[in-house]
């Protein structure tokens, strides 16, 4: 994370301990340790791989000469690098102001102000006093800011439900290969580089499947390790997209030593959100960097790719076409010429095999998803014999 936030990394303290310092987070002799470390090599910055206190991060801070942050702060930092659109700003915002409320005191600040006058609290208001005021107050702005786009993405969703288009979420852990999933099977040029976060807002592209069908492919935030609660409830509202898919693609880095972990992660935020009820097709990706394909997930849904090569991804795209119809009603209707509506239907949320006229009718013989089938009108499924399910 150090590398991706434009750091360069000049030494690296581990210490075992039995439990956490409330004071030090680390031992009083490892703090002061770094401290010496830290003022011999003139470095400007110390991170702590953990999310520390108020207190710990005021004592630190007072014993080690310079900037002290946690990995909280760090992966903000990256968030704030990384978001683009207007939304994505305003999440990284919030979550960076929920953050700094509680850690506004002790931080060296100067809290004699006094504050006085028309619109402020009085006098006696100290600058603490104030700024947690200001805080507060863009905190409940940005969350109006924040609703207003959810609702506005609630209405795309309910129009996409409207006309049946299937939905396909890209989920797993930052750096699997998402995006660069994304760009080769739809054509884009999402950003993708070897690098975390390199992708935070959701990008969605149709993806036509062998079936005929098109369906919708959505990137969505990496997770990781220790994600810190301010950015899943920040971006809680973006991340509630993949509860709306009809399948997860779950990418995993098989190249990477701690795969296994990495899967748990995200089924954990998976479960955190709500989603780690939908179908789930694991996806191991970077198969061109390992020599031997590892045991990761026996029995599980699975399949093995590298997304640079054109014949993986032909084998990805009929895995994906297999999972969204491996429920799927073929039936065959006869539908009177003059409903023209129905016929429209049915080419619309299923696959034709076969249109042929007999008489006044058109017989149809097709495959449907099940849920799709149930939402038709009644007096046409009453026209449908089914033939296998």
């Amino acid at each position: 994370m150090a590398d991706t936030a434009r750091a360069e990394v000049v030494a690296t303290f581990v210490q075992f301990r039995d439990k956490i310092d409330p004071a030090w987070f680390i031992g009083r002799g490892k703090a002061e340790e770094i401290a010496r470390e830290a003022e011999q090599q003139a470095v400007d910055l110390v991170v702590f791989d953990r999310e520390l206190t108020p207190a710990q991060l005021h004592n630190l801070e007072r014993l080690i000469p310079c900037k002290v942050i946690d990995r909280t702060q760090l992966i903000l930092d990256i968030f704030a690098m990384r978001a683009q659109t207007k939304e994505g700003r305003l999440q990284v915002e919030l979550a960076q102001l929920q953050y700094l409320l509680p850690r506004l005191s002790g931080r060296g600040r100067e809290l004699s102000r006094l504050g006085g006058g028309i619109g402020t609290r009085g006098p006696g208001e100290t600058q603490l006093e104030t700024d947690r005021r200001h805080i507060r107050r863009r905190i409940r702005d940005i969350r109006r800011e924040l609703e207003q786009v959810k609702k506005h993405r609630a209405l795309h969703q309910t129009r996409r439900r409207k006309n049946e288009i299937l939905q396909v979420a890209l989920v797993g852990y930052t750096n699997a290969g998402k995006s660069t999933l994304l760009n080769r099977l739809t054509d884009s040029d999402v950003l993708a580089e070897d690098r975390l976060f390199a992708t935070l807002d959701p990008t969605s592209r149709a993806l036509s499947l062998p079936s005929g069908e098109t369906v919708l492919l959505t990137d969505t935030v990496g997770f990781i390790r220790h994600l810190p609660h301010q950015l899943i409830a920040a971006f809680r509202s973006t991340l509630e997209q993949v509860k709306e898919a009809d399948l997860l693609l779950h990418v995993v880095d098989m190249s990477h030593p701690e795969a296994q972990d990495q899967i748990e992660v995200v089924e954990a935020v998976l479960e955190e959100l709500g989603a780690s009820h939908l179908p789930v097709l694991l996806v191991f990706n970077k198969a061109d960097q390992v020599t031997e394909v590892p045991l990761l997930a026996p029995g599980r849904d699975a399949i093995t790719i590298s997304a640079f090569s054109d014949r993986d991804l032909e084998r990805l795209v009929h895995a994906i076409d297999e999972r969204l119809h491996e429920t799927a009603i073929i039936g065959r209707a006869e539908i009177p010429a003059e409903k023209g509506d129905w016929l429209a239907l049915l080419h619309r949320r299923a696959q034709v095999h076969e249109t042929e006229m007999d008489g006044s009718c058109l017989r149809i013989s097709f495959r449907m998803p099940k849920r799709h089938f149930e939402r038709l009108p009644s007096d046409l499924r009453s026209q449908i014999h089914i033939l296998s399910m």
